[in-house]
């Protein structure tokens, strides 16, 4: 039994947000596909996996709806346990970065879309440009695009604080990359509104081009919302992830075993430990300390 997982997106008016997830959690439910979709008055952003079947059933039926038919779905080879359950759920926006409209809706502007193609040429060309990864710090440490620039956020909604950190490159030519191209869809919006002059974003995201290119000029792994936290699509690639304890190559992910930390972090497997992995040493003597004052 083989596995497939469909990534997709699209920013598009919805005039009855509930009506339509009431719509994709009955297809889902009839193809028997478990994973998340988010469905706002903005659009749709969503990631299912089931059998290769069974999710190229979904796509065709999903595909039918003409406010979605010339959407791009993207796959990958799943495992058949990517996601614990089916949720499907209406929120004010399909990614979290709270940013009002005025500064970026990306039904109204977002930043000139590249192919995978043409950032092969810029690299292969020496083009001047910089790619700004638009993803969360923890993501950009497993795997990201070489020569690319880490504005170290915890969350999307970061963004504006990171902006003093970017300004330099605000006459320059800028391309934002993210998992899939969603997320880049209002945050190069968001510099575009900030007097950016020269700014891209890749179509299909960092799945879109290893995909095409598998191994070429991404370094490392993509990280995923999901149970497998890493994947690639093959080709010769080097390990760049550091275990936040020793500094050891690794690509495992976990969350520290203190509660009041919970820090989602690389560890490598001499560092991790089946009873509960701590970020540090303070963080394993804090949870010492408070179980001996509790006894």
């Amino acid at each position: 039994m083989t596995y497939q997982v469909l990534l997709f997106y699209k920013y598009i008016t919805i005039e009855d947000p509930a009506a339509l997830a009431d719509h994709v959690r009955s297809l889902a439910q009839k193809h028997s596909l478990l994973g998340r979709a988010l469905i706002a008055e903005e659009g749709i952003n969503a990631t299912f996996e089931g059998e290769v079947s069974a999710t190229e059933a979904f796509a065709a039926e999903f595909l039918t709806d003409p406010r979605f038919a010339d959407m791009q779905i993207k796959r990958s080879e799943g495992d058949g346990a990517a996601f614990p359950k089916l949720a499907v759920k209406v929120r004010e926006q399909i990614v979290g970065t709270r940013f009002s409209k005025e500064k970026a809706d990306p039904r109204v502007q977002t930043a000139p879309r590249i192919q995978p193609e043409e950032l092969k040429r810029w690299f292969e060309e020496a083009e001047d440009f910089t790619i700004i990864d638009m993803r969360n710090d923890y993501e950009y440490r497993s795997g990201h695009f070489k020569g690319s620039i880490n504005p170290e956020l915890e969350n999307s909604r970061d963004l504006p604080d990171a902006m003093p950190k970017l300004m330099p490159l605000k006459e320059k030519k800028v391309l934002t990359v993210c998992t899939g191209g969603v997320r880049c869809e209002s945050m190069s919006a968001y510099l575009m509104s900030e007097g950016f002059t020269d700014v891209y974003q890749l179509e299909n995201g960092m799945h879109g081009y290893m995909e095409k290119y598998p191994g070429e000029d991404f370094l490392g792994t993509l990280y995923t919302f999901d149970r497998r936290k890493v994947m690639d699509f093959g080709g010769e690639r080097e390990v760049i992830g550091t275990c936040h304890r020793c500094q050891g190559k690794t690509e495992k992910y976990t969350n520290c075993a203190n509660d009041l930390c919970h820090l989602h972090f690389l560890v490598c497997d001499d560092c991790s430990r089946e009873d509960g992995t701590y970020c540090s040493e303070s963080c394993e003597k804090m949870l010492s300390s408070a179980g001996k004052l509790e006894s």
